[in-house]
């Protein structure tokens, strides 16, 4: 394995172990994320600070039993693939998740650097409703 693989897997390790001080320290201070048009979460700005307050805290407030599950993570250099599941029962509306990712992440010296994410925010919002 390589180290940018291996950061990957640490980030969603801590997500599955509930430990979201450890997947926020796989960041590097500017992180760059970008969540997918449609998708209900935003970070505002830069660095993990700006994924904990937009992204991480309003997801887990929302979601009861929220799993991010990879299937595959596919090393290609500095660039990472991931591929899984989002679960969980939204809160509110009692209706369950079950939708497929695709995250790209860009990895710079043991560092996550960057995040794209690819899924069906439709089959989101329709759990949210």
């Amino acid at each position: 394995m390589s180290i940018n693989r291996d950061t990957v897997a640490s980030f969603y390790a801590a997500l599955a172990a509930g430990d979201a001080g450890a997947a926020l320290g796989t960041m590097a201070e500017d992180i760059n994320w970008v969540g997918m048009d449609g998708w209900p979460y935003r970070a505002t700005g830069r660095g993990p600070e700006a994924v904990a307050e937009g992204i991480l805290a309003p997801m887990m407030a929302d979601w009861e039993h929220l799993t991010v599950t990879p299937a595959s993570i596919l090393d290609a250099g500095d660039v990472v693939v991931a591929t899984g599941r989002y679960g969980g029962v939204h809160r509110s509306t009692g209706k369950t998740l079950d939708v497929a990712f695709a995250h790209l992440w860009e990895v710079n010296d043991g560092k996550l650097a960057g995040f794209r994410q690819f899924t069906d925010t439709l089959l989101v919002d329709r759990a949210m409703r």
